[in-house]
């Protein structure tokens, strides 16, 4: 019954909670002094962590010194990090170890400081001279470190390359190791975007996001035709089991690790395990499982628009539906289908998920349903969490499509079935909201991450789905295309199906 769909999807984790830093506690490891960088990382969380490891009796100094042994940074790209340190005037920091995030992780899961491997550093980023070689139309060519600055169709021309380096991202999401996670995957996310296929090592050097490890993985593959290190994520037990959990709808990689650790290994074990409480959203996804683990097609996506649009006329014949997500950048399969639902006028889009959902009830057609009503405030944005939910009215279902809706596709009989189940997102923002939110849901994610990236390091701005604020001016830059959030932003303007970052 159960098959593991190949598709990696990002899933959103609880952030911690904000807790003060305590003061120092019984020391155990006199021989390790931490100092945590909050460039990134934020005061608040910066705080948590500083708390946690001085309860489990290490040492953490709030400010860099010579007595310090492990720099720990989180998200910090190497050619941003060390100028920043040298900066400080560190004068033994050549003696100190500068370690990613996934190091102080890993040691606090151990509850003592496990030795610094080499993919724990964050090493210090060599000098390279600007290409001087090929010709002035060459590939290689002012590539830019930021993928709204890129663009990139699905016409991937690196794809071995690329597909190595998101097996290695997926594994680190799942150990939570976020700054190799988000390394690889900007890596994959350069490469994308090139025109032409990297024929060898010499190609890519000094282009932007590629780092060590990275640069590693790929001269493997030049050379032996795969990376040894990706063969070994692939045969690995726990990837392999969680790749196949989360791969149903509802589930996280915290609540896959969970089951893994309990020694469960397959979905057949967790349906039949009685001790295991599952969620309204997790039963319905092993329910659907052999249906929504399935690509879904373009030309279904396209039946269930005409259905959201055929219900939400009745609603109100002003009505906007846009489909958003892969879809709208031009792809022919995705996991799910998006939606963006909005009415002209203030206010006017209030009600109309929940009509929509009733008449899909009525109608019964509707296998699930979760509503979350609208929390937007402008006085709490802009968000500057990137994996933070936005706050517009919103559901996520399982709609039930028969064939015969399908336009143009030969749908298989599913166990004498006559219909499909397929996942579907509404989204309702206010109208004066809809450049921010299409833009958002649109992705790609990578996309979306770099956009507001560069807007808050390189235009002093911060960006997500409701808002743009200019914190040089201390106000909201209004937006009603999503051309018009690109112009306050100083970037070309780039079309969605030039965004499969």
């Amino acid at each position: 019954m159960f098959q593991t769909t190949l598709s990696t999807l990002l899933r959103k984790r609880r952030q911690p909670e904000l807790t003060c830093a305590q003061p120092q506690k019984e020391m155990k490891f006199r021989e390790v002094t931490v100092y945590l960088v909050e460039r990134r990382m934020g005061k608040s969380r910066r705080n948590f962590l500083t708390s946690l490891a001085r309860s489990k009796g290490f040492c953490v100094d709030n400010t860099i010194s010579s007595t310090v042994t492990h720099i720990v940074a989180e998200d910090n790209p190497a050619h941003e990090l060390w100028p920043w340190l040298q900066e400080q005037g560190i004068t033994d920091l050549g003696k100190m170890n500068v370690v990613d995030i996934a190091w102080f992780t890993q040691s606090m899961r151990a509850g003592r400081p496990i030795p610094v491997e080499a993919q724990h550093r964050i090493q210090k980023p060599s000098v390279q001279p600007k290409p001087e070689a090929g010709p002035p139309d060459s590939p290689w060519l002012n590539v830019s470190q930021y993928a709204c600055q890129r663009r990139t169709t699905l016409n991937n021309r690196n794809k071995i390359l690329t597909d190595a380096l998101e097996v290695l991202a997926e594994n680190y999401e799942f150990i939570e190791s976020i700054g190799p996670c988000l390394g690889f995957r900007r890596a994959a996310s350069m490469l994308k975007s090139l025109p032409a296929p990297v024929r060898s090592i010499n190609d890519i050097e000094g282009l932007p996001c590629l780092g060590p490890e990275t640069m590693a993985v790929i001269q493997d593959i030049f050379e032996c035709g795969s990376s040894s290190k990706v063969e070994e994520v692939l045969t690995d037990e726990r990837y392999q089991t969680l790749k196949i959990f989360t791969s149903v709808f509802g589930v996280g990689p915290k609540t896959a690790e969970k089951w893994y650790r309990r020694g469960l290994r397959s979905l057949e074990q967790i349906v039949s395990d009685s001790s295991i409480h599952l969620n309204k959203m997790q039963i319905a996804g092993f329910k659907h499982y052999e249906d929504i683990s399935k690509p879904v097609s373009k030309a279904e996506a396209e039946a269930v628009r005409r259905i959201i649009e055929e219900i939400a006329g009745c609603f109100s014949p002003d009505v906007t539906i846009t489909v958003t997500g892969g879809f709208r950048r031009g792809k022919e399969f995705g996991h799910d289908v998006d939606f963006l639902l909005t009415v002209p006028g203030p206010g006017k889009e209030d009600g109309l998920l929940p009509a929509v959902i009733d008449h899909l009830r009525s109608q019964g057609i509707l296998l699930y349903s979760d509503f979350q009503e609208s929390t937007f405030d402008l006085t709490r944005l802009p968000c500057r969490r990137f994996e933070a939910m936005d706050h517009f009215q919103k559901c996520f279902l399982i709609v039930k499509l028969k064939k015969e809706q399908v336009v143009g596709q030969q749908a298989e009989q599913r166990c004498g079935r006559d219909w499909k189940a397929v996942r579907v997102d509404l989204v309702a923002p206010p109208v004066e909201r809809y450049a921010f939110a299409l833009l958002g849901w649109s992705g790609s994610t990578q996309f979306e991450r770099d956009l507001r990236r560069f807007a808050r390091l390189e235009r002093n701005m911060l960006l997500d789905n409701h808002a743009l604020f200019d914190k040089t001016t201390n106000t909201f830059l209004q937006a009603k295309t999503e051309e018009d959030i690109f112009i306050h932003l100083g970037l070309d303007y780039i079309e969605p199906w030039q965004r499969n970052a």
